[in-house]
């Protein structure tokens, strides 16, 4: 699958071989992200190395392995995050961003975990075995994309949050089985106003960006984050100091695949130790409605593009 011209094409390139600390997968699936979206549209390029096609997890099974010391992973079934160009028949991958497939997940499943994992791990998991007075409230933004359902669930039943997300109406109820406590239909209802009569939220994960900047700092509460990580609705805000200032408020901006591979190796190993549990016994899940084969990838991105979407999509190789 290449990018040509705005659009995903179908083409054959050259089987990658593993460096010294890859290794090789047969991919099973690959999870889509907003962020392929933007890579095909030409507004997010792949950082230096990567390949020119999107795809920032997969799932499969490691075929060949770059040096011996990674020779006991050959057979594996994995799934890894990746920086670009999962894609494809086969990637190659740091065997270090590279995780076992949970053991309540089937293959196919696992391809929608590594980039949502690790994504609110690193912006949510300071909230797990914090000691904290009272009962924390945390506000996921995009609470039925796919970041939005693993966040509700982390913050709910790893971090034991409050937990209040974003969506339409019409995704309530499957919010609400997933461990939400309340449910704001971004439509109708005034999340800021709501969070600021409840007592503001400690935690805020926003993919939305600038619309969203002056009524997420208006629903934090005393000493809150805010913790953006898309920029869905506009990349530009004016911030009102005094009330920054009055809060004691901490934002953050982070992206995942432009972090340093030694960051990147740091979360997953996190990941693995402190995430994968719930997902080995079941307690959180992967969320994925929609597969389409690989070759329907153009239309996954529609999907996506058009919006309303619940969970996840994943390509599948086969």
């Amino acid at each position: 699958m290449t990018v040509s011209g705005g659009s995903l094409t179908a083409a054959q390139v050259p089987e990658p071989a593993p460096g010294p600390d890859e290794v090789l997968i047969e991919v099973a699936a690959a999870g889509v992200n907003r962020a392929d979206l933007l890579q095909v549209a030409g507004h997010y390029p792949p950082p230096q190395g990567a390949p020119a096609w999107p795809g920032l997890e997969v799932s499969g099974t490691i075929v060949d392995v770059g040096s011996a010391d990674n020779a006991t992973l050959l057979g594996a079934e994995v799934c890894a995050l990746l920086p670009g160009g999962g894609y494809a028949q086969y990637v190659a991958v740091d065997a270090g961003l590279v995780l076992p497939t949970p053991e309540n997940v089937d293959l196919v499943e696992a391809a929608g975990l590594p980039e949502a994992a690790a994504t609110v791990y690193s912006n949510l998991g300071y909230l797990l075995g914090q000691d904290a007075p009272g009962k924390r409230r945390v506000l996921v933004h995009g609470g039925a994309g796919g970041v939005g359902t693993f966040a509700v669930q982390f913050a709910r039943k790893l971090a034991d949050a409050e937990t209040w997300t974003t969506a339409r109406a019409e995704h309530a109820k499957k919010l609400e089985a997933l461990g939400a406590d309340r449910v704001v239909d971004y439509r109708s209802e005034d999340f800021a106003a709501l969070a600021q009569e409840a007592g503001g939220a400690d935690a805020i994960l926003d993919v939305i960006g600038a619309a969203y900047f002056e009524p997420n700092l208006k629903a934090l509460a005393q000493d809150g984050r805010l913790a953006i990580i898309g920029l869905q609705q506009g990349n530009a805000a004016q911030i009102h100091l005094g009330g920054l200032l009055a809060k004691r408020a901490t934002i953050t901006g982070t992206t995942l695949r432009a972090r340093p591979l030694e960051q990147r190796r740091q979360i997953l190993a996190e990941v693995f130790e402190r995430v994968w549990p719930a997902l080995d016994t079941g307690d959180v899940k992967p969320v994925v409605t929609t597969r389409l084969p690989l070759g329907d990838a153009a239309e996954a991105h529609r999907i996506m593009n058009a919006g309303g979407h619940f969970g996840k999509i994943v390509l599948t190789a086969k």
